[in-house]
C-alpha cells in the first residue's frame, strides 16, 4: 500500500519509494531521505505539524507540506 509520509501514524514503519519532487529540500537527501531508506513516524508536535522522524537511523523533524511529497509504503511489521 503506498502512500505519503503525511499519511503515516505514530509508530508505523515504512520504506521510502519516491522522492521525486521539486519540493524536497536537497539537505533532507543529503541527511538520508532517499528511496529505499526506512522510516518511522517517532513524535508529531501539537496541531500535527511538524512530525519527528526516524530515517535510516537518522532523526529529523520535518513539516507536513513537505512530507505529503515523498511516497513511502507500509511495512506489515
Amino acid at each position: 500500500m503506498k502512500l505519503t509520509l503525511a499519511d503515516i501514524k505514530r509508530g508505523q514503519q515504512g520504506v521510502i519509494i519516491d522522492v521525486s519532487s521539486i519540493h524536497i529540500p536537497l539537505k533532507l537527501l543529503e541527511m538520508g531521505c532517499l528511496p529505499g531508506n526506512p522510516v518511522e513516524l517517532v513524535q508529531v508536535a501539537p496541531f500535527a505539524d511538524p512530525m519527528y522522524l526516524n530515517i535510516n537511523g537518522t532523526h529529523l523533524a520535518i513539516r507536513k507540506e513537505t512530507a505529503i511529497h515523498i511516497l513511502i509504503e507500509i511495512s506489515n511489521v
